[in-house]
């Protein structure tokens, strides 16, 4: 997955159109929920960085990837969630509040984790560590697309909250489409890197994605975190932000099949998602505790 006008230009302003959407929903309040009760902070913070490095570390040695393979499926355990797990979150009815905030912390937080997590990696499956610089522009660009629009459709909320409240449920609509609009753009771009790669690398990847989703939403509700929570949690670990993971094996490391296990899940994830979201959206609300615990 090259670089291209999608990746490059019409999703980044696709998604910065709806997280201002998704910030027309929110208010401090929910932010101010997420710090008093930091459990679910920590709990995502740890699967993300703690456990998921060591469920790719298992399945590059289960699956006996080549190395270069096996490094890029390191690298992507390592990036941080994506911006589109808070849109799957919203559709999802999860705790949009808490994906922002994990976003955030967690793309600051891999600017420290993440050159460690790929320089061990490169030592073990490669036998040589190469220095890897922080993808500050990278993060940077994260904070351009997410905070940034959320701030100003909360700004909105404040300021004018009977159109803040009229377009809830069209921005849920956009939200849906424009993922379906993603999935096809995805599926056109990447067909040929699906088809030469699946394979080799496709059940690996599938699986590690779905165990990233499995471990997010169990781990939760096994803490007696709110379904809400949990959903956020989910996506937020299981959607990985695989653009990072491509510029950093293309641009960083100039080794392209570095760059194919993030491809390949980059495009998985969208189906695997969407499923878990439907299922989680129709899912009866009296299994979620209430909103103020954890």
């Amino acid at each position: 997955m090259q670089s291209s006008l999608l990746t490059t230009l019409l999703l980044p302003l696709a998604l910065g159109v709806i997280m201002f959407g998704l910030g027309l929903g929110l208010t401090l309040d929910d932010f101010r929920r997420v710090a008093r009760y930091p459990r679910a902070v920590l709990l995502g913070l740890f699967l993300q960085t703690g456990v998921l490095p060591w469920v790719a570390f298992a399945l590059a040695l289960l699956f006996r990837l080549s190395p270069e393979l096996a490094v890029g499926l390191m690298l992507l355990a390592a990036s941080p969630g994506g911006a589109t797990a808070n849109i799957y979150s919203h559709l999802a009815h999860g705790d949009v509040a808490l994906n922002i905030t994990l976003t955030a912390i967690n793309s600051l937080l891999c600017l420290a984790t993440l050159p460690v997590i790929l320089n061990l990696s490169l030592e073990y499956f490669l036998g040589a560590g190469q220095y890897v610089p922080p993808p500050v522009r990278k993060i940077i660009e994260v904070a351009v697309i997410i905070v940034l629009p959320v701030a100003i459709g909360m700004a909105v909320r404040r300021f004018a909250p009977g159109f803040a409240a009229r377009m809830e449920k069209p921005v849920r609509l956009l939200s849906a489409l424009v993922l379906a609009l993603l999935i096809v753009a995805a599926v056109v771009q990447a067909w040929s890197t699906l088809l030469a790669w699946f394979a080799v690398v496709g059940l690996a990847c599938l699986l590690f994605n779905l165990a990233s989703m499995g471990v997010g939403y169990a781990a939760p509700l096994a803490l007696r975190l709110p379904k809400r929570q949990a959903v956020a949690i989910a996506m937020e670990i299981g959607i990985h932000n695989g653009t990072l993971a491509i510029f950093i094996a293309l641009s960083v490391l100039g080794n392209a099949a570095m760059s194919v296990p993030a491809a390949v899940y980059s495009l998985l994830m969208f189906f695997t998602a969407a499923a878990f979201a439907w299922w989680a959206a129709r899912a009866p609300a009296a299994t979620a505790a209430p909103a103020g615990n954890g």
